[in-house]
């Protein structure tokens, strides 16, 4: 990734903010730990400890994906809702990964949660019409915990449960699936909700479905994401 140099530094920080910049983007669009980012680093004569580049991820990410959400067109009115459980500190407690995508594939929103329940189906679903309005469809699978939720919050949603039609938020899951594995796992619930909270907007716009459009849209779509992520460092604050 190209950032200008020009950039104003940040202040309190000993390195530019082009280079905090490409190690939250490096992390976050590859499957890579905070020691590949630092390799990555060092092999441009940037001299940094995994610790500093972890600090960069946890303080900058949730700026980026605060900027992605500002700037993303209006979702869809057709919801694909699923959830998919989560170790958390190894397989001493489980979690479950509330997910939520529109019709074009693009995250909505995430929330982890320790139950499965109608309760927590609700918060989930209270949490997306806040910010999205209600739905026209929502397609999950045939989980009864969304039925009632869905009946008092959204009463003319059209509610599709099941199982066949929710394929394309299955495939929504493998990237931070993947994450997963590569992280180990998540020492706290809170963790989990920032990194994939995060990680799902950052992939947004990084990771396009490209089996669906053309070499050059994907070349002029990856052209677009790295002049927004470079419009979105210039906003960093320190």
């Amino acid at each position: 990734m190209k950032i200008p140099a020009s950039m104003p530094r940040l202040k309190g920080f000993r390195h530019p903010r082009e280079i905090i910049a490409y190690a939250v983007w490096a992390y976050h669009r590859f499957a890579l730990s905070t020691a590949d980012v630092e390799d990555l680093l060092a092999e441009r004569g940037v001299i940094v400890s995994r610790e500093t580049i972890r600090l960069w991820v946890n303080r900058f990410g949730a700026h980026f994906a605060d900027c992605i959400r500002r700037d993303r067109p209006s979702a869809a009115d057709k919801w694909h809702l699923d959830e998919v459980v989560i170790p958390i500190n190894g397989t001493k407690y489980w979690h479950w990964h509330w997910r939520a995508v529109d019709a074009n594939g693009e995250v909505l929103d995430i929330l982890v949660q320790k139950q499965r329940n109608a309760k927590a189906a609700k918060r989930f679903l209270r949490r997306l019409i806040n910010r999205f309005g209600p739905p026209r469809v929502v397609i999950t699978d045939k989980l009864r915990s969304y039925f009632k939720p869905i009946r008092d919050l959204a009463p003319n949603a059209d509610h599709r449960a099941h199982k066949g039609l929710n394929n394309r938020i299955e495939g929504s899951h493998r990237p931070t699936r993947k994450r997963e594995k590569i992280m180990g796992r998540f020492k706290s619930s809170r963790q989990a909700q920032r990194f994939l909270a995060t990680h799902d907007q950052i992939n947004t716009i990084f990771r396009p479905r490209r089996y669906r459009i053309s070499a050059i849209s994907y070349r002029h779509s990856r052209s677009d994401a790295f002049h927004l992520w470079t419009d979105y460092a210039l906003e960093m604050t320190a």
